[in-house]
Formats: C-alpha cells, sequence, structure tokens
C-alpha cells in the first residue's frame, strides 16, 4: 500500500514543496507562540489566574 502512495507522490511535479511548507508553518507558529507567551504581561497573567478563586464575581444571565 504504502508503495502505491509513494509511486504516486513521485510522479507529481513540485510535490516536493509541501513537506517544506508544512515544516515551515508549524515552526513559525509556534515560535510566535512562545515570543506571545513570554511578552504577556505577568500582572494580567496574575489576573486571569486569580478568577476561578473570586468568590464575589458571579454571572448574571438574562432570563427570557
Amino acid at each position: 500500500m504504502f508503495e502505491q502512495i509513494k509511486h504516486n507522490m513521485e510522479n507529481i511535479s513540485g510535490i516536493e514543496i509541501y513537506p517544506i511548507l508544512s515544516l515551515l508553518i508549524f515552526f513559525f507558529f509556534f515560535v510566535g507562540l512562545a515570543l506571545w507567551v513570554f511578552s504577556y504581561k505577568k500582572e494580567k497573567i496574575r489576573e486571569m489566574s486569580a478568577i476561578p478563586l473570586d468568590e464575589g464575581l458571579c454571572i448574571i444571565s438574562k432570563d427570557k
């Protein structure tokens, strides 16, 4: 089965660019994600981490 797939892939012209593009997309996505995480403000992270512990806040929903 793999031989049939390999044979089909060898016959398609320009297919060798797809593994390179997928690797670059994967790499840049995770580098960007890491930059976003490490540049996030520490105060905002502390504020968001305390949200589940705040007992004074409640969600008010509109009754229909």
